[in-house]
């Protein structure tokens, strides 16, 4: 018998992982496409309070988000939810959807991403954040490369006033 290889393993330990910021959230790589053969990767998101994530639609993949800690609301279409530790979400692509700290503390969830791949923008926006004021055209194209676009969403006042959240900026 041939020896065969055994698959590659990929072990992230507590606390590992690039750490960065999104702007109004922070992120945390932990398995990327390379990591999983293209088939999901995953990010930890820190909320601080009182932030919010400009209302967005993927087009390419799916996300299932998990909280940690603190609390969470979620807005995919016209369905709201706000969940503590321990609760799960889907929010399925073409789908506008937005994230928010719910709570007056801290708040943290765990991002899978299906297919892998829009983690590179997370990267790509880390990095331009980590350089600096980033650059709107550079984000702008960075978001078209990877099938994300922002949208203008009616119920956002709404949230925003109901959870005393900082505005998206623009």
């Amino acid at each position: 018998m041939g020896h065969e290889e055994a698959p590659r393993l990929t072990v992230v330990q507590p606390g590992e992982g690039r750490e960065g910021t999104l702007g109004s959230i922070g992120v945390v790589f932990k398995l990327l496409g390379e990591d999983t053969n293209q088939q999901l990767s995953i990010v930890e998101h820190p909320f601080p309070v009182g932030a919010l994530v400009p209302p967005h639609i993927h087009t390419r993949e799916d996300e299932y988000s998990i909280v940690l800690e603190g609390e969470i609301g979620f807005r995919s279409g016209d369905r709201e939810a706000v969940l503590g530790a321990g609760g799960y979400i889907t929010k399925p692509r073409n789908e506008l959807h937005t994230m928010w700290n719910a709570g007056k503390v801290p708040a943290r969830m765990i991002e899978v991403i299906s297919p892998a791949g829009f983690e590179h923008f997370f990267w790509g926006v880390a990095d331009q954040i980590e350089a600096g004021l980033p650059d709107p055209a550079v984000i702008e194209k960075l978001a078209s490369d990877y099938g994300l676009h922002f949208a203008e969403a009616p119920w956002l006042p709404d949230i925003i006033s109901r959870y005393n959240l900082t505005p998206p900026p623009g």
